[in-house]
């Protein structure tokens, strides 16, 4: 029986690669994304903070479907700037998206999991555990991420309900055009600009997706994965490293 998968933000760059990936591998794809999107698969179109909303969703491909046994939490977006020039709404709105729709997300998919189990793939961010500087919130919400997808790992384990954060690091996606920058700080806006550059120069998001997919179907998977080369070395070295250090660092390459 074909894998009947969700993925939040499936429209473009990450999500929609993983999107594409799984159907290529036979599974049932089901989309969200806040704007109306067109394509290969069917693509609710929902904001993940419209919680009436996405009941309505699960339960409709429940029904179609009598399973789910993925769900891969994408949607998100990038606010950045001196944190002095920040407004409360754009924090508020950032930690709405990127970590309580998520959260209560993972809380409304459990029951139709908990029969057969399934998968919840979180992505996560290296900035969440190598905190970006006029990125704060960004980061916040990323450790936010990584943090509960532990915690939410063990309450699930009995139901046989896996839980991985995954954890890109630079990735060339209209995420960088996305990204909303605040104020008018100078410093700020070299630091973003320097980071879009990096973001450009960064893995596809076609490499990423593999390591979603690749999360989702392993026996027993892991509670966190970077990936590729470079992020899996930045986590190594903030495991080993002091932070002070690792924050010296993070200073001059992005101050």
């Amino acid at each position: 029986m074909r894998k009947v998968v969700v993925i939040t933000g499936a429209s473009s760059g990450i999500g929609l690669s993983a999107a594409r990936l799984f159907l290529r591998k036979g599974c049932r794809v089901y989309g969200v994304a806040r704007k109306p999107f067109e394509g290969e698969f069917e693509c609710f179109s929902a904001d993940v903070t419209d919680t009436a909303a996405m009941d309505n969703i699960f339960r409709e491909i429940y029904a179609r479907e009598g399973r789910i046994d993925v769900l891969i939490n994408n949607a998100g977006f990038g606010i950045a700037g001196a944190m002095e020039e920040a407004t409360p709404e754009a924090v508020a709105r950032i930690v709405e998206v990127n970590l309580t729709s998520l959260c209560v997300l993972c809380g409304k998919i459990v029951p139709y999991m908990k029969a057969l189990g399934g998968r919840i793939v979180n992505i996560s961010s290296v900035g969440g555990i190598m905190p970006l500087p006029y990125q704060a919130m960004y980061s916040a919400t990323k450790a936010g991420v990584e943090v509960f997808s532990r915690a939410l790992a063990n309450e699930l384990k009995p139901y046989k309900i896996f839980v991985t954060a995954v954890l890109p690091g630079d990735t060339k996606t209209e995420f960088t055009a996305a990204r909303v920058c605040e104020g008018n700080d100078l410093r700020a806006k070299r630091s973003v600009e320097k980071m879009a550059r990096d973001e450009q120069r960064g893995k596809s998001p076609e490499s990423v997706a593999k390591v979603i997919y690749r999360s989702a179907n392993k026996r027993r998977p892991p509670l966190r994965v970077a990936v590729g080369f470079v992020s899996k070395l930045e986590l190594f070295l903030a495991r080993i490293v002091p932070v002070r250090f690792v924050n010296f660092i993070i200073r001059k390459m992005y101050c």
